[in-house]
């Protein structure tokens, strides 16, 4: 359905940019006329910050469809008894869900990153448990094969990847989860093949997955510039999947420890680059994160539309509990938080699709919306009263399933300092340009952090220079921040 949805459309539909050229407001105020006459003449439009072309709204629909007629019906099983479905499975392939972005050629979609993002919401919405394995297929495993494989590794594992096949990402060990540099896997070489030993934590998909993308470290002499991505198949000799965690949520998502006991990989199955790892892994980690919001998103939803039915049905003190004006209070502002976790976590998928960065914006979309799955989560529960803390109701599970937002893929207080970080390069960034143009201090070539040695110097500290440049005003500020955070070191 999925697939046919996205072929139709592209015969029909024009792309989310070039639809929205034509746009012009509609009132009738003389102010929005203005604007409107003025965005034509300038060849700038104005849609509205939720957008979607005609593949996109067709392409959700008809995943929302599937996710009630074929998943909504296995999601308590599937969370009782631990374990996917495999019609559930299967039905992912089917409906070409497993493979959005990969090419045509290949068997997958060809659809867009944003399309993923819209998939993952989705399937989250029913059962968070299925987005967590469409996110990992899509926007790692799909992705690292799709932009650093080699036409023979695109032609063997994309291939299956979208027809039959799940993938899963090893990065995460016993020392090293959110700090990467600590990776211990060892890959020593030996002709044209490598040995790995080592063993990985909280590997998800693994219970399922026929293929391993694993960050090993061919040179711990030089840190973290030797650790090298190796496609590992799931039959190798030497790999054991361990027993699956017992967890408190996302049960039906397997995750599991990985033990690798002289695990040998032909030198052909590198990934990319040697030495590269560690870059490829961050850099599909910040889209990932992407990813795990609209996983969090979803789930608010799904969530919130359980229970406003249950609030206009319950009748208490001779009216529903929907009507008493504190209540309403509540869902006015838990269905704002969740509208605006959805802006944020749109705009960074458009950004990350366009090109443009992205990082700060998908750790605010992350942060943001796991902040938000907790706070509609348990008003929920508090909202439904008794029954919210039963399984006779899926509040409970949402409940238990939105945990891990806060801690999947980087511990939550991490997101906080990153953001910081990006915010603090964006400002130096605006300072050193304002410095330039106020004082005639040529920054090009220069860092903002090396433009902080003047700003810290006589003449960045006169009270004139400050009164010229308001920028100058708010570095001390921002500079104690990050100090506070990081160490002076990072100023």
């Amino acid at each position: 359905v999925f697939l046919s949805c996205v072929q139709t459309c592209r015969q029909i539909s024009r792309p989310w940019g070039v639809c929205q050229a034509g746009w012009r407001s509609r009132s009738t105020s003389s102010a929005a006329d203005m604007v409107s006459e003025q965005s034509g003449a300038m060849g700038i439009s104005f849609p509205p910050l939720q957008t979607f072309s005609e593949e996109e709204s067709m392409m959700r629909e008809a995943v929302k469809k599937y996710a009630q007629e074929r998943i909504a019906p296995f999601v308590s099983k599937m969370d009782e008894n631990s374990a996917m479905d495999e019609e559930v499975l299967k039905s992912l392939f089917e409906q070409g869900l497993m493979g959005i972005e990969i090419d045509p050629e290949y068997g997958g979609t060809g659809s867009t990153f944003f399309s993923s993002i819209l998939v993952i919401e989705e399937l989250a919405k029913v059962d968070p448990s299925v987005s967590v394995l469409c996110d990992i297929q899509n926007t790692l495993i799909n992705t690292l094969i799709s932009n650093l494989g080699t036409p023979a590794q695109k032609e063997q594992y994309l291939t299956r990847l979208s027809t039959d096949m799940i993938g899963s990402f090893c990065l995460s060990e016993a020392e090293s989860g959110s700090d990467a540099f600590a990776l211990k896997t060892r890959a020593d070489k030996h002709k044209d093949y490598y040995i790995i030993n080592g063993s990985k934590m909280w590997i998800s998909n693994a219970e399922h997955a026929g293929v391993f993308l694993v960050m090993a470290n061919v040179d711990p002499s030089a840190g973290y510039r030797g650790i090298t991505c190796f496609i590992v198949d799931g039959d190798t000799e030497g790999l054991e999947i361990c027993k699956k965690e017992n967890k408190l949520g996302l049960r039906a998502s397997s995750t599991c420890p990985l033990n690798f006991d002289n695990v040998k990989v032909p030198e052909k199955n590198i990934l990319g680059q040697i030495g590269h790892g560690y870059k490829y892994a961050i850099g599909m980690l910040n889209e990932g994160r992407i990813g795990i919001a609209a996983q969090m998103l979803g789930l608010a939803q799904g969530c919130f539309d359980h229970a406003i039915p249950y609030t206009r049905q319950r009748v208490q003190f001779g009216k529903r509990i929907f009507d008493f004006q504190g209540m309403q209070h509540q869902i006015a502002h838990v269905a704002t938080q969740i509208e605006a976790a959805r802006l944020l976590t749109y705009n960074a998928a458009r950004l990350k699709e366009a090109g443009r960065p992205f990082i700060k914006e998908a750790c605010m979309a992350k942060y943001f919306a796991a902040e938000v799955a907790t706070l509609t989560t348990s008003k929920c529960i508090e909202w439904m009263g008794g029954v919210g803390f039963t399984k006779d109701y899926p509040i409970e599970k949402y409940y238990r399933d939105c945990k891990i937002g806060e801690q999947g893929w980087t511990e939550h207080r991490i997101y906080t300092c990153v953001c910081t970080v990006q915010c603090l390069c964006f400002l130096l960034e605006r300072f050193s340009n304002n410095v330039e143009r106020a004082h005639g201090i040529r920054a090009g070539g220069r860092s903002g952090v090396a433009v902080c040695d003047w700003a810290q110097s006589g003449v960045g500290r006169r009270a004139d220079s400050r009164a010229r440049n308001p920028t100058l005003r708010e570095f001390p500020r921002a500079e104690s921040v990050i100090i506070q955070l990081h160490g002076r070191g990072s100023c």
